[in-house]
């Protein structure tokens, strides 16, 4: 027998102790996991080309409050800007409050709006039925396959923020990827229908001709608005898209909170288990010193059978993230914010390679006493 498969072994003797410890550093692995993928997705990973020169032009102190309609040709006077598309939150209930009900409905321009967001491919037939129906709708294929939904049929969406319901025909079906399960419709059916929302719209959204422009043409168009009622401030569609789940609350300081708390537990359930591990087979520890196994092979040993149960565990912890990822991704989707977070290698590996580091770290404390036992002792041992 070699000394690894002896590892092997003896750290899987206890089976229920083996199975809860393992089980216990999954479920923590699994949210360090998660943290992991969420924090990739907010700060790290890069957005798609197309969605990298969009700019989000909204007013300076608050979303809730409107900006004038005569601000859309002023920004597009702006130097790189290829075009402007006014959006507006409808918030409208569809068949009843339960979150399961909830997507985004947003109002814009629908002869404009797609030279904005061209990441979302639409037949140039029913994009042109949606440009000719004021009361036209265009949703996402999920959204679509969702209820159900084809072309021509009838929703009503019953207004919370604005006082009025909206009576919308299905005109086009758009694909994305990822998709944004969102609802868009003519931002003129609602000003007919609200009065007092007349000439205004919620934010800007505006496509700039390159990447390495939209930083100068935000400066720019904040500048041009300095001095007026209602000051801008214009950011990058993903820094805009931080800024509507920061308004949830710090989440940076929430997803280091739950790593440091996930990191922790994960240090004393391992340490508890070595530690306890160690103090029920101190005559064992005794035996093998005396058959010949030296200091340094007992404290391979326990430290071996450490890591084997952390690294156990937090694999079983990965796979387990896999699916929960996509669930909690179709969630933040519902809410308009198309991220497309993934378990990848490196976040699999930083979670693996955090399960051996503790592995390591928690075993060898416990390892360290046994491997300097004294014979004697261990032998008159009663446990």
């Amino acid at each position: 027998m070699t000394l690894s498969s002896f590892i092997v072994r003896n750290a899987f003797r206890n089976k229920r102790r083996s199975l809860l410890t393992m089980v216990s550093i999954s479920f923590s692995l699994l949210l360090l996991t998660l943290m992991i993928c969420i924090w990739r997705s907010f700060y790290v990973d890069q957005v798609a080309p197309e969605a990298s020169r969009r700019a989000i032009i909204r007013d300076r102190v608050s979303l809730a409050f409107f900006l004038p309609a005569y601000y859309r040709d002023k920004i597009r006077s702006v130097p790189g800007v290829v075009a402007v598309a006014p959006m507006t939150w409808f918030a409208g209930r569809y068949i009843d409050d339960r979150p399961q009900h909830f997507f985004a409905q947003l109002a814009t321009d629908p002869d404009e709006y797609l030279k904005v967001a061209s990441d979302k491919i639409v037949p140039p037939d029913q994009l042109l039925a949606w440009q000719r129906d004021r009361a036209g709708a265009l949703v996402d294929v999920t959204l679509a396959n969702k209820y159900g939904w084809k072309i021509g049929d009838r929703i009503t969406l019953q207004g919370t923020i604005f006082p009025a319901d909206l009576n919308l025909t299905i005109r086009a079906i758009y694909h994305r990827d990822p998709p944004q399960n969102a609802l868009y419709f003519n931002a003129k059916y609602l000003e007919e229908s609200v009065g007092w929302f007349k000439g205004q719209a919620g934010w800007y959204s505006a496509q700039i001709d390159s990447a390495d422009d939209v930083a100068r043409a935000s400066k720019e168009i904040d500048d041009m608005f300095r001095n007026s009622p209602l000051q801008t401030k214009t950011e990058s569609e993903k820094a805009f898209q931080l800024g509507f789940v920061a308004s949830l609350g710090n989440v940076k300081a929430f997803i280091l909170g739950i790593c440091g708390a996930v990191v922790f537990a994960i240090l004393l359930v391992s340490g508890n288990t070595m530690a306890m591990s160690v103090r029920n087979r101190t005559r064992e520890v005794a035996v093998l010193k005396t058959l010949g196994f030296t200091s340094r092979s007992v404290l391979s040993i326990f430290v071996g059978e450490s890591i084997a149960l952390s690294v156990v565990g937090g694999a079983l912890g990965v796979v387990a993230a896999v699916p929960l990822i996509w669930l909690l991704t179709r969630q933040f989707i519902a809410l308009g914010v198309p991220l497309a977070m993934k378990v990848t290698g490196p976040t699999a590996a930083l979670s693996l390679a955090v399960a051996l580091t503790l592995g390591l770290v928690s075993g060898y404390l416990p390892a360290y006493n046994a491997s300097r036992m004294n014979i004697v002792e261990g032998l008159r041992h009663i446990g």
